[in-house]
């Protein structure tokens, strides 16, 4: 079978599954991305399209996000008709992202092809990150932003035959007018290989002794260190956890650029203000800034962690919340909506108020002063993402299902391989 994935980021939320049916070695499969260092895939064609934009002094402020949507979407049919073209190359079916309007022409060039569609978020004044945090306050111009900003989904519900959202929340954010139309699935997590190991070991910089989930290591992960995942009020908590647990250590993993939301006025970046703002009540030494590390790296991060800090605001769930409780990480999470559908306090990890770091720490101080309290936690949380969000035995299935859904049966993928 043919098929053609869409994302401007490659691979997305695609990874698993575009690798998984590569490895079939039956299907021929190309990729259509904005993203030059992308890494090969074993049995997938890349291509890279170019965008279509007017010059950005001609575009006007609410139109920008349409703009540049249609200007990708422009570009990825011209790719897909050239590799038509050139390779012969048509598909029985489409999966993309319709975030940033790359799948909005597609039925003008292939109306008979089936489309799947991610719809990740839409935004909302109330119920998600937006008015949630007094540390990013709205103006009068965010409610028309917001709708300008929805055009994209608005006009791709149309354009696709299925849409797939991988949490009930995300899902739940759009219209209801479109939840008829888009399943609910997770992209799926390796639980087979992200796994506990009790005998992991890091050294941290010139400490020569490595240490190991015996120790009291914190760990604080984000792809970048910013207001949207709940960085400042993590911060916030750290002079009162190091001075309750002396012994204690905290490693930071993330980047120091914005992936959501405003940036932080301090040329620092949003971690200099922060540091400025907790200043000397934090003994420096004991935290350690990884910045973005390698993916074996984080998981023996995670591995050697005895509680493990996730805060976001109510907004698209983070792959490494999954990731750690199917490492038996001891989760200590913000108590917003999105991660309530993934933990359930007491049973799979700890719940906080996001605008409470003092509760925050103690939570935390917790947890390192009697791990023992706290044992089954991890366990409980491997158990609940293998059932609900393995991407072999769960996931897979399910999105193999729905693409089957579209297709005649002499090209429907089969599971048996």
């Amino acid at each position: 079978m043919n098929i053609l994935f869409v994302h401007q980021n490659m691979p997305g939320q695609y990874r698993e599954l575009v690798q998984w049916l590569a490895a079939q070695k039956v299907h021929t499969i190309y990729f259509l991305t904005q993203r030059k260092n992308a890494a090969a895939l074993e049995g997938v064609q890349t291509r890279i399209y170019k965008t279509h934009h007017v010059p950005k002094k001609e575009a006007y402020g609410l139109s920008k996000v349409w703009e540049e949507a249609t200007g990708a979407g422009f570009g990825a049919v011209v790719a897909a008709k050239q590799i038509e073209r050139e390779d012969g190359f048509m598909p029985d079916i489409i999966v993309g992202h319709v975030g940033w309007g790359e799948l909005t022409f597609f039925k003008q060039i292939w109306p008979d092809v089936p489309v799947i569609g991610f719809f990740e978020y839409y935004y909302r004044l109330h119920g998600g990150p937006i008015n949630f945090d007094k540390d990013e306050p709205v103006t009068d111009h965010t409610p028309f932003l917001l709708q300008a900003r929805n055009a994209v989904p608005n006009a791709n519900i149309m354009t696709v035959d299925r849409g797939l959202s991988p949490t009930k929340w995300q899902r739940d954010c759009f219209p209801p007018e479109f939840h008829s139309k888009i399943y609910v699935c997770h992209d799926g997590i390796r639980t087979d290989k992200l796994r506990p190991d009790p005998s992991a070991k890091l050294k941290l910089g010139r400490i020569e002794t490595p240490v190991g989930r015996g120790d009291e290591i914190v760990t604080y992960m984000a792809r970048n260190l910013e207001r949207m995942r709940g960085f400042h009020q993590f911060m916030r908590a750290l002079p009162d956890i190091l001075a309750a647990r002396p012994n204690a250590r905290v490693l930071v993993i993330g980047g120091n650029e914005v992936s959501y939301g405003a940036k932080s006025k301090n040329p620092g970046g949003l971690r200099a203000e922060m540091e400025a703002e907790v200043g000397s009540r934090v003994d420096w030494s004991r935290v350690h800034f990884l910045g973005q590390v390698p993916y074996d790296q984080y998981q023996k991060i995670i591995q050697i962690s005895r509680c493990h800090i996730y805060m976001t605001m109510p907004f698209v769930l983070s792959w490494s919340l999954l990731e750690a409780m199917s490492m038996e990480a001891t989760i200590v999470a913000s108590d917003v909506a999105p991660v309530r559908e993934a933990v359930t306090h007491g049973k799979t990890g700890l719940l906080v108020d996001f605008h409470d770091p003092a509760a925050l720490a103690r939570q935390v101080v917790e947890v390192l002063e009697r791990p023992q309290d706290f044992v089954h936690l991890g366990p409980a949380a491997r158990s609940h993402v293998v059932a609900e969000y393995d991407f072999l035995t769960k996931c897979l299935p399910e999105h193999i299902a729905e693409m089957n859904a579209l297709l005649p049966q002499d090209k429907q993928i089969k599971m048996s391989r």
